[in-house]
């Protein structure tokens, strides 16, 4: 059954699905990685010292920075939902990147056996959100099929955009 009208909730919804997880990131980020970082390099011993001396460096500053330019991605993705009825591109794979994102949040906790940033929201917010979404697509007839290289590119997408967002973090915080 195709319905051609799509709540707003499953295009807008995902900014703010993404506002309450983000929260909880912004909340907790920083800390936990500077408090958890030594029993992390002596876990994983395999993670290239690059990616710890990166993770070092990052402070409260840029990290809220860089979760302001994950809003605005968001919010123009959560945009074109809306403008498009649902049937953009980016904004379908946002919702997929977003709630793959989540899954990934829910391995980083069993790897290190314990809470981590985003893992409290992934299963109470950002999974059903992502679930919920893709069902109103799918009713109002505009879901694109995805399978395992729309995974693929929902995940790089969600990577992307991180790497975009605390690269551009990070110079604001430096010019702040």
């Amino acid at each position: 059954m195709t319905d051609s009208r799509l709540n707003p909730l499953a295009t807008y919804g995902l900014f703010l699905a993404w506002a309450v997880h983000d929260a909880e990131e912004l909340a907790y980020g920083p800390r936990w990685l500077r408090e958890n970082l030594p029993a992390l390099r002596e876990r994983f011993p395999g993670v290239p010292e690059g990616v710890w001396r990166a993770a070092e460096k990052i402070d409260e500053r840029e990290f809220a920075a860089a979760v302001g330019v994950m809003g605005v991605i968001v919010g123009a993705a959560a945009v074109a939902g809306a403008r498009s009825g649902g049937r953009s591109a980016f904004y379908q794979g946002a919702v997929d990147g977003f709630g793959l994102h989540g899954l990934v949040h829910l391995a980083q906790a069993a790897a290190v056996r314990g809470r981590t940033p985003g893992s409290v929201t992934s299963p109470l917010v950002v999974i059903p959100f992502s679930l919920w979404a893709r069902g109103r697509l799918r009713r109002a007839g505009v879901l694109r099929p995805a399978g395992a290289r729309d995974a693929v590119a929902g995940l790089a997408l969600a990577a992307g955009a991180t790497v975009v967002a605390h690269g551009v973090g990070r110079r604001l915080a430096r010019m702040f």
